[in-house]
């Protein structure tokens, strides 16, 4: 059975982990950092695995922010980054809509980063923000919900303003069979540096595939959306791929499905007692979710270096 402690490993065997992958791809939240406090450690680490001349990237089911902005924080918390090193779900659902060679506009239930991305590949979007119901339901559905028919598409997100108009408005849109349905990621919770629970993207996504019927084209982890996409447009070889990160049924889960090696540091979401019982599970899905190491915090590879 995997889930090897990395600290436990011999100098030796050590450097064949080292050794057996060109490329890290390393999630953020729970990993380098909470909100915008930075995890001890880990750009000394990130940093020291780009010396060794691995290929880092950085993937995020956040799709909170552009590219632009995540060079702004990832330098601002001490990690190299370029925008072509990140790959976040509202970059990739923009590209991913661009690849369908999509011409039409897109209604939006989410961030910013999803519409600066989309304005960056030149399709075209409707605002987002509030959108409140100002009245009651009845009024809103007879005067208030006015529909553009130039719309082809629903992309949904993390999105704090998410409102019953919205939900009218994607379900409505979601009406129409070739309207394309796109999810940023099925986070259940959006991860924060406070003790609270935040309801993540995944919650307005199942409720508007419950409304709308319909199911969307998922572009975050644990989708292998982009892990295809890395492999296809970086080349790498999946099976000298690092995935690192902090939660088992999406980081440890998309790893172990496009064939990269698995990581788990314990900064974040998921336990050593989770994984114990993972491994203990009979369930096939269990065992897909255990990683191939683990470690306290990615930080501490730095030591097992020396």
């Amino acid at each position: 059975m995997a889930a090897v402690n990395l600290s436990s490993l011999s100098k030796g065997e050590f450097k064949e982990f080292i050794d057996s992958f060109d490329t890290v791809l390393a999630d953020c939240d729970g990993v380098l950092w909470l909100g915008n406090i930075v995890i001890p450690g880990s750009p000394h680490a990130i940093t020291e695995l780009a010396k060794l001349g691995k290929n880092v990237f950085y993937v995020t089911n956040n799709s909170t922010k552009s590219r632009e902005e995540y060079v702004s924080k990832f330098t601002n918390l001490g990690y190299p980054a370029t925008k072509e090193n990140i790959l976040s779900t509202a970059y990739l659902a923009a590209c991913y809509l661009q690849d369908l060679g999509f011409k039409k506009k897109v209604y939006v239930v989410g961030a910013k980063g999803i519409t600066q991305e989309l304005d960056a590949v030149g399709i075209k979007h409707l605002d987002v923000g509030p959108d409140p119901l100002d009245s009651d339901m009845n009024t809103l559905l007879a005067k208030e919900v006015h529909l553009d028919s130039e719309v082809g598409a629903v992309v949904v997100g993390f999105d704090e303003h998410i409102s019953f108009p919205k939900m009218v408005k994607a379900a409505s849109y979601l009406k129409q069979p070739d309207c394309i349905f796109v999810a940023t990621n099925t986070d259940e919770t959006f991860p924060t540096e406070f003790p609270l629970t935040v309801p993540g993207a995944g919650t307005f996504v199942k409720a508007i595939e419950t409304c709308s019927k319909r199911t969307a084209f998922k572009i975050g982890k644990p989708s292998t959306y982009i892990g295809d996409a890395v492999v296809k447009k970086h080349k790498v070889n999946p099976k000298r791929t690092l995935m690192i990160g902090d939660k088992c049924s999406t980081d440890i889960l998309f790893g172990n499905n496009c064939g990269f090696q698995t990581l788990l540091v314990l900064t974040g979401v998921n336990t050593l007692d989770d994984v114990n019982q993972l491994k203990k599970s009979n369930s096939e899905g269990d065992k897909a979710m255990v990683p191939d190491y683990y470690v306290n915090k990615l930080g501490d590879i730095v030591s097992l270096m020396l």
